[in-house]
């Protein structure tokens, strides 16, 4: 491998686990998926073409792994979030806001996996629509279906958890 090669693998490895934690809620879950992504590159390193798009090919990895661990369990845990996983709030944070945060990310766990991802690489990272469907291996149309279906969801969730009384 070359250094530079090696170079741009470790400057994913934030961006990995990023979207890693997008796709299951346990750090360690989401270091050993990185891991196994990161072994699964290293090993088909002769079929990455130099002058692609190395972080494209190194997500496409990741996703093509979760999705075939997450079928062998046929399901996955998506209940609601702790208080020790969630962050500190800064001090003077109002307990609104607070419980608004918790709505949104428990919604956000509610949201079909292929809507999670669409959501992670677009909204969050910044990836073109193209760019994040090459990684998801599914038409421009479906990724911005998804995205628009993820959004539309959140906002209702999150509205509906306002309105209803004693949230």
């Amino acid at each position: 491998m070359t250094a530079p090669l090696k170079q741009r693998l470790v400057e994913l490895l934030p961006d990995l686990r990023s979207f890693a934690r997008s796709l299951v809620r346990d750090p360690e879950q989401a270091d050993d998926l990185v891991q196994e992504t990161l072994l699964r590159a290293l090993s088909a390193l002769d079929t990455f073409k130099e002058g692609t798009n190395l972080g494209a090919w190194t997500f496409t990895i990741l996703r093509n792994h979760f999705y075939s661990q997450w079928r062998k369990q046929r399901r996955v845990d998506v209940g609601p979030i702790s208080d020790d996983i969630m962050p500190r709030e800064h001090a003077g944070t109002a307990q609104e806001a607070r419980l608004q945060l918790r709505d949104l990310k428990n919604a956000f766990w509610r949201l079909p996996p292929e809507q999670r991802e669409a959501l992670v690489l677009v909204a969050m990272r910044g990836l073109k629509y193209e760019d994040a469907a090459a990684i998801c291996g599914c038409a421009v149309g479906t990724m911005k279906a998804r995205v628009s279906r993820a959004r539309a969801k959140l906002q209702s969730e999150v509205m509906d958890q306002a309105e209803s009384p004693g949230s």
